[in-house]
């Protein structure tokens, strides 16, 4: 599955370096005047467990009307935290090679919504905002074959087992299947036989189940 991801990824690179795909990107920007806040994830959609990167674009007013330039030196006096549910992490930032861009390295490890909070001064003017970004999801996003489909298969044929198990303990009780001629030991193990067989089958779909 991480090879399969891997060469996904790369693909995904490949075909961006050469102009093949225009990436499509849902950041939120908000306007802390005169500049403007952009933030979002670097590979979307953003997955569980997979290597991402925050990434963020500061810009101001440029010299043409209309226009807009990258902001220098942003991250000098301001602070970013990443806060997911209660928890949070004061976060190490990256410059890119483009002015007003920036980034920072994150594993999202809980799927659901993350938010990003600045607090400080860009260039003397006070920055206090908490800006969402897109909820990480489950790697079924990525998943072919979805990996629950085995899963699920493999249940039902080790619940099928145990039905039939049932009935060949029911069919010793009443009789209806025979046991040799030394009696009550040859049953007893006859019974212990299939306990374990049963407890097995067992074992063997709570494992599963805590795989998936």
């Amino acid at each position: 599955m991480m090879v399969v991801k891997i060469a996904f990824f790369s693909l995904v690179a490949i075909f961006f370096s050469i102009g093949m795909i225009v990436p499509s990107f849902a950041h939120t920007t908000v306007h802390v005047e005169p500049y403007e806040i952009e933030v979002g994830w670097g590979i979307e959609p953003p997955v569980v467990g997979i290597r991402n990167d925050l990434v963020f674009k500061i810009t101001e007013p440029g010299e043409t009307e209309g226009t807009r330039k990258g902001v220098t030196s942003v991250f000098k006096d301001l602070d970013a935290t990443v806060m997911f549910g209660g928890v949070s992490k004061k976060i190490d930032i990256n410059s890119d090679p483009r002015p007003g861009y920036y980034f920072s390295p994150i594993i999202p490890t809980k799927t659901g919504s993350y938010t990003v909070e600045f607090k400080g001064e860009i260039h003397g003017m006070s920055v206090d905002v908490t800006i969402p970004v897109e909820d990480v999801e489950p790697t079924a996003v990525l998943d072919f074959p979805p990996s629950s489909s085995a899963g699920d298969t493999d249940i039902t044929a080790l619940k099928n087992a145990i039905s039939s198990i049932q009935q060949d303990i029911s069919k010793l009780n009443s009789g209806e299947t025979k046991v040799s001629s030394n009696g009550g030991a040859a049953y007893n193990y006859a019974i212990f036989g299939l306990s374990i067989a049963a407890a097995a089958i067992i074992l063997a779909i709570v494992s599963l189940v805590k795989r998936k």
